[in-house]
Order: structure tokens, then C-alpha cells, then sequence
């Protein structure tokens, strides 16, 4: 194999690598090391709890004395959302939502938690995390709202409520949170070492996954949106010291994200000193674990405080509603949470045409793997005559191959001559070195767009492609599951990956064979670039959403339509290498040298390949 077709190959796998890169890292943020209807009741006899100790010191136990609350489960629905309370800790232990499915069909539960997982929006005193409050609360029902009262009596007899209300509104992923301590006569307040009380989300956001390979195809992320020395705004990726994050810098909020859903956290009082915690770990039963808390100052007796919480998808049409009071139920403005999002890359508006493109393709043949099918068909042809050109210029360099080397031969110890003769035998044939590489470099910008585009493209999640095989384009396709585990692979066998790479494996050949690759070149290297570089980009893509690789199939396959279609035309032609413009025109003697060449290496093929078969 020329150096031209290893150095466009070697760029390939640069550009998938530094796209997973990009996406990662420096477009998903950096590193930091800092209406009412009828009511309805349930339990509503008053329950109280001792706090062992002193308000001004460390909270070390809670003793419920008596409770005479339900501690069953009941559910709230609004358009959005199923939502299963539980009156333990004033906790919520399911969120569904109605407009996403997974794969299956059936909704996705932003809360993913394991078998013993604590539930999400529990208490903690002060900003202990060791011990959740999991006294069972007295609620009240009102519409979309739910009302949670528990009351707590200090060792030295001063007595408060903890009132914690959720509020959901119709069409608004975004709910607030409010934790009112109500004290009675005497109360002075919370204080654990600062601190009043920390409200968590502690389930991982789902949906559900028994694999995290932590890599650009799926991850979950915790980002920070704090405030720099300046007064702005940046968002952050957390780096995590041993499984730990703490900051008390002033900031906009703190999220868990996954590559389709988030889950955050928003004081509506972000001037508060609050502490922000993040831990990141894993169970038995969810291999990666993303918690975050909001730790409130201590409180002067009573208090009132409300944390917005967004659970939902990284969508721009609900994510971007926050910054007009106007466009949300809410009247929030300035929030920044559409920061969440992971992406925005330098090429984020190519990604938009292609997904303009996509969508369009979509409403006429409502079918999205289809439509990346026709995706690449289209830009194949918008291509064409640059891939036309390559095509051809590689042909034609592979034709001087014999001539080259009668030159290298010749002139091996005289680099200048040999320099300049090759300059003259180029320009005598029309051809450029970078003939080839050229327009596969001008269509580098379109690959890595379609990377990004597919990999994350929020509507190709549940979009199936054919049934029974590929459910979800956003996913890796499964046809097996095994009880064990492959290394690097797992235990789920994907076929797209092994059919993408068969196709390079047969590209890669077929490219060779039309290039008269010769075994000076090295045996080995064309081994590797045959059989090792698709293997390699098996492993790459083995987990990638089959969305993209059906698109990186398609592309091999049509590249090797064109590269069989242009090498039948010049097989027919052979004359038509040679330049057709005015220059080559004004050269008659040029031109039939190289006629004359092209007639002798046709000769000499055809005498190889007939001592071949004797």
C-alpha cells in the first residue's frame, strides 16, 4: 500500500479518536478541581422524633418515639410524569416519564436505583451523609402538589417541623423542592457544624444500564455551573478526588447527566452559602453510582428554602425555556441550565444541517435508519467529483509505480536528480502526490459532523430500524447475551460491528487489488492495513450506537461502488488517465510517452499474470 492511502487511513482513526475526545472533554465541559382540585389526606395524625443532641453540635442519631402515618407508597401523574412517593423520608422512589421509552417501549425512570439504593430527595441532618431521615411523614395531596410534615423535638426539649412540599407543573420537566423548618416557642434553629440540613438525589440517573464502559457511547457526568472570579457563568466537568467533590463556591447549579437525560439541582437562592457534595461510586447492582447534595447554612429559627430540580431530557426546546420568565410556567429567567447539554462542538452547525437533512428524510420515509442510509448516499453524490479525482489520481500514481522506481533505482545516489526527475515524470502524467488524499481530507469535516450527530442524536433513541435485529438506533444492537464475559467486549454480542468490520476488510482489499500493490512495498504493513487496521476499528466501534455504524457501513460500501465503478471505466479507458486539458493539449509529445508507458505496463501485467498461471 502507497504512503497516500496509509496516511488518509492513519486520519481515519485520528479523527474517530479525536472526535471521541472532543466530545468528551473539551465540548462537555473542563475538569475542576473545586392549580388546586379536591384534597386528599393519608396519615395525618402528628408524628414527632428526638434529636439526641444539642442543635449546636453533631446530630449523631434520630429516635422516632411513635408514628401513626402510612408508610404506603401512592402515585401522582401530570402529563409528563408518573411519580411514586413514599412517605419514608418524604422521598421519591419513581419518576417516570410518559413521552420517552426505552427499547422495550416501556417508559424511562429517571431514577435508577439498585436494590438498595437510597430514593431520591432524602434529608440528611446537617451535612452529614452517613444517616438519611427515614422517618415516615404525614402528607396532604393538593392537585400537583404534595405536602410532608414530620415534627422533631431537640434533647433540650425545643421542638420544630420539617414541612417539605414537591410541586409539579404540566409541561415542565422542572419541579421545585421546598423545605420549610417551622420552630415552636424558644427554637434557636439548626446548626451541625454550619450546616442546617442537606437535600440529596442519590439514585443514578437512568435509564437502567448493567454495563458503563465510562466512554463517549454511553457515561454518566456530574457538571458544575459555577461562578469564575470574574462573574461569569462556565460549566465544569467534576474530577473527583477518591469517589469525592465538595465546593462552597458560589454557582448556578450542580447536575448528574447522562448523553440523553439530566438530573438538576437549582437553588432558587443561589446566593446562600450553600455546600455543593458530589460522590461517585458503585453497587452490587448499578457498576457506577453519581450522587449530588445541597448543603443549607444554619438556620436562625425558622426557615424557608426551595431547590428547582429538572429531570428530564437534554433538549433545547425545554432546557432553553428557563431564560424568559415568559417561555415557563415557572417565570425562572437567566438559568443557564441549557448549559447542561453536551455538545456545541466547532462543527456543531454542520451536525445541525445533517440533522435538518436527517428529519427531512425522516417525515418522507418515517424510518431513521433509512434515512442515515440516504444521508450518506446523498453526500456520496455531493462528493462525487472530488472523490472522482482521487480516485483517478490514485490510479494513475499506482500506474508510475513501475516508472518511479526505475527512477529510484537510478538516481539513489543522486536525491536532488531523483527529485527532480520524479517532479518531471508527474507533471508529464497530470498527476499531484496529494491527488488522493486531498478530497478525502476536504470530506474529514462531514465525518467527524456525522459522528457527533449519531451518536447523540436525541431522536434516534427508541427509533428502530429493523425489527427484531436493530429496536434502537442509539444503542448498540444485540443478538446474544452470554453468561460470561469476553474481554473488551463483554457479554453482549453485536453484529453491526462485525458486519462494519468485514466491509473494511473487503474495501481495504479491493483498494489494494485496483492499486497493483507490489511486494516490495512490505508484506507486512499490507497485513496490517488489510486485516489489522479493521480489527482495530472493531474494537473502537464495538460499542458505538448502531445508528453510527450503519452509517460507517454504508460508507464503505458505496465507496467500494465507486471504486469498482471508476476502476471498470479506466479498464475500458485506460487512455483516459491521461490529462484532457489545454496543457496536455500543447504537450502531444508528453502525452504519447505516456501512452506509450501505459501500453507497456499493460503488457507487462498481462505477462505476469500469464507465467502466474503456468
Amino acid at each position: 500500500m502507497d504512503k497516500r492511502t496509509i496516511l488518509a487511513i492513519v486520519l481515519v482513526v485520528i479523527v474517530i479518536t479525536a472526535s471521541m475526545f472532543i466530545q468528551a472533554t473539551l465540548f462537555s465541559g473542563n475538569d475542576t478541581s473545586q392549580n388546586t382540585s379536591s384534597a386528599s389526606t393519608a396519615g395525618t395524625t402528628e408524628t414527632s422524633s428526638e434529636v439526641s443532641a444539642l442543635t449546636e453540635e453533631k446530630v449523631s442519631a434520630i429516635v422516632s418515639k411513635s408514628s401513626a402515618a402510612s408508610a404506603e407508597k401512592f402515585a401522582l401523574e401530570t402529563n409528563l410524569f408518573e411519580i411514586t412517593f413514599d412517605p419514608v423520608g418524604a422521598s421519591i422512589s419513581s419518576l417516570m416519564m410518559k413521552e420517552h421509552a426505552d427499547a422495550y417501549g416501556n417508559h424511562v425512570d429517571i431514577i435508577f436505583n439498585g436494590e438498595d439504593g437510597n430514593n431520591a430527595f432524602l434529608m440528611y441532618w446537617g451535612d452529614d451523609l452517613s444517616n438519611p431521615i427515614m422517618d415516615t411523614f404525614s402528607y396532604v395531596v393538593e392537585g400537583t402538589k404534595v405536602i410532608f410534615t414530620n415534627s422533631y423535638k431537640t434533647s433540650s426539649g425545643q421542638s420544630f417541623t420539617i414541612v417539605k412540599t414537591y410541586e409539579f407543573k404540566d409541561d415542565e420537566y422542572l419541579f421545585a423542592v421546598n423545605v420549610d423548618i417551622v420552630g415552636g416557642e424558644g427554637f434557636t434553629g439548626l446548626n451541625s457544624e454550619g450546616y442546617a440540613y442537606t437535600l440529596a438525589y442519590e439514585p443514578q440517573v437512568g435509564p437502567s444500564f448493567t454495563q458503563m464502559k465510562n466512554n463517549n457511547y454511553d457515561y454518566r457526568r456530574v457538571y458544575v455551573d459555577a461562578y469564575n472570579n470574574k462573574g461569569k457563568l462556565k460549566k465544569s466537568m467534576v474530577k473527583f478526588s477518591n469517589g469525592v467533590y465538595t465546593t462552597t463556591s458560589q454557582m448556578q447549579w450542580m447536575s448528574v447527566t447522562g448523553k440523553y437525560f439530566a438530573v438538576v439541582a437549582y437553588p432558587a437562592d443561589n446566593t446562600l452559602a450553600y455546600k455543593y457534595t458530589a460522590l461517585q461510586g458503585s453497587t452490587d447492582t448499578v457498576v457506577q453510582t453519581d450522587s449530588i447534595y445541597v448543603s443549607r447554612p444554619a438556620t436562625g429559627e425558622s426557615t424557608s428554602d426551595t431547590i428547582y430540580f429538572y429531570a428530564g431530557p437534554q433538549l433545547k426546546k425545554y432546557l432553553g425555556s428557563y431564560y424568559s420568565g415568559m417561555d415557563n410556567a415557572w417565570g425562572l429567567r437567566n438559568t443557564n441550565l441549557d448549559a447542561v447539554m453536551d455538545g456545541g462542538s466547532i462543527l456543531g452547525w454542520l451536525e445541525n444541517i445533517l440533522k435538518w437533512l436527517l428529519n427531512l428524510l425522516y417525515k418522507v420515509i418515517p424510518n431513521y435508519g433509512v434515512g442515515i442510509i440516504l444521508v450518506t448516499v446523498i453526500i456520496k453524490i455531493v462528493f462525487w467529483p472530488l472523490t472522482k479525482k482521487g480516485t483517478e489520481s490514485t490510479a494513475k500514481m499506482s500506474a508510475l509505480q513501475p516508472r518511479m522506481k526505475e527512477i529510484q533505482e537510478k538516481y539513489k545516489d543522486n536525491p536532488q536528480k531523483m527529485n527532480q526527475e520524479t517532479a518531471a515524470l508527474y507533471k508529464e502524467a497530470g498527476v499531484s502526490p496529494l491527488g488522493g488524499c486531498l478530497p478525502m481530507l476536504i470530506q474529514f469535516p462531514i465525518l467527524i459532523a456525522m459522528y457527533g450527530l449519531l451518536n447523540k442524536h436525541f431522536e434516534l433513541r427508541g427509533a428502530m430500524f429493523i425489527p427484531g435485529w436493530i429496536p434502537d438506533l442509539s444503542v448498540p444492537e444485540t443478538i446474544a447475551t452470554l453468561g460470561f464475559n469476553i474481554p473488551l467486549l463483554g457479554n453482549e454480542i453485536h453484529l453491526l460491528p462485525i458486519l462494519y468490520t468485514i466491509s473494511m476488510i473487503f474495501s481495504m482489499k479491493y483498494t489494494q487489488s485496483s492499486q497493483n500493490q507490489n511486494a516490495s512495498q512490505g508484506k507486512g504493513m499490507m497485513w496490517f492495513m488489510t486485516y489489522g487496521m479493521p480489527i482495530l476499528f472493531f474494537f473502537i466501534l464495538y460499542s458505538a450506537p448502531s445508528g453510527l455504524l450503519l452509517y460507517w457501513s454504508s460508507q464503505n460500501l458505496l465507496s467500494m461502488i465507486q471504486q469498482f465503478y471508476t476502476n471498470h471505466k479506466l479498464k475500458k479507458n485506460p487512455n483516459a488517465l491521461v490529462k484532457t486539458d489545454t496543457t496536455a493539449k500543447k504537450e502531444p509529445e508528453a502525452v504519447r510517452r505516456y501512452q506509450e508507458k501505459l501500453k507497456k505496463l499493460e503488457e507487462e501485467r498481462a505477462r505476469q499474470a500469464k507465467n502466474k498461471k503456468k
